[in-house]
């Protein structure tokens, strides 16, 4: 049995999901996120194949035009070399576009 108060033993290193049940503050396992996610999806009737991962998949906002500063701000990213490397990945259509848009310009210019 604990005889202090959970919150003087809780490991508080920002942890969005944690442990509230013995190793208060520590990461739980990923597979509960999942699990839990899945269970509350669909509860919502929303789509099962969201993750946990894909609440931070910026990749979707750069499609739809938010900027690299709003997306490192949602992030908490200081550094944009971060936020280019890991998260902004280019879609197939976003290289479409941009091969779209220079042709138009190309021809603007004639």
């Amino acid at each position: 049995m604990i005889s202090a108060p959970w919150h003087s033993l809780y490991y508080n290193q920002g942890f969005i999901f944690a442990k509230t049940e013995r190793h208060y503050g520590y990461p739980i396992v990923i597979k509960m996120v999942q699990l839990r996610m899945a269970r509350l999806l669909s509860i919502a009737d929303l789509n099962p194949d969201l993750t946990p991962h894909s609440l931070r998949h910026t990749s979707l906002l750069a499609k739809v035009g938010v900027s690299l500063e709003q997306i490192m701000d949602r992030l908490g990213h200081t550094d944009d070399q971060i936020t280019k490397n890991v998260y902004l990945h280019v879609t197939q259509d976003m290289k479409k576009e941009a091969s779209h848009k220079f042709s138009q310009l190309m021809r603007s210019l004639r």
